[in-house]
């Protein structure tokens, strides 16, 4: 959300900004997959269905870059049709799913071990 705050402020140039952002894309696709199958063999269903649909997105996301471009985020088209407020949107709802989850984890960890 900064980088592309600071995009959006002309702070930073499209190139630099999208190859910062580009750096943690595969790591994040990863990750998130990791998480949404540990969650279905862990049988914590409610998780699974909750991960699966952002992991979805994530993987067709990646799956969907246009041959040609940097990557998710690439410099020539990122200010074309309002794709920075898209990208922005996009990184504010991430932010607010992935709140929503530690808080989740942070209740489930707490619950199992607290005595009763």
């Amino acid at each position: 959300i900064i980088t592309l705050s600071d995009l959006e402020c002309d702070y930073i140039n499209a190139r630099s900004c999208c190859s910062k952002l580009n750096k943690w894309v595969l790591p994040e696709v990863i990750g998130h997959a990791v998480v949404t199958v540990l969650m279905l063999i862990s049988l914590h269903w409610f998780i699974f269905l909750l991960n699966l649909p952002v992991a979805t997105w994530n993987i067709y996301r990646y799956i969907m870059v246009p041959s040609g471009n940097m990557g998710v985020f690439d410099p020539t088209e990122i200010h074309n049709r309002g794709q920075l407020k898209s990208h922005m949107k996009e990184a504010m709802i991430k932010l607010g799913f992935h709140l929503l989850c530690f808080f989740m984890y942070l209740y489930r960890l707490v619950s199992k071990i607290a005595p009763k």
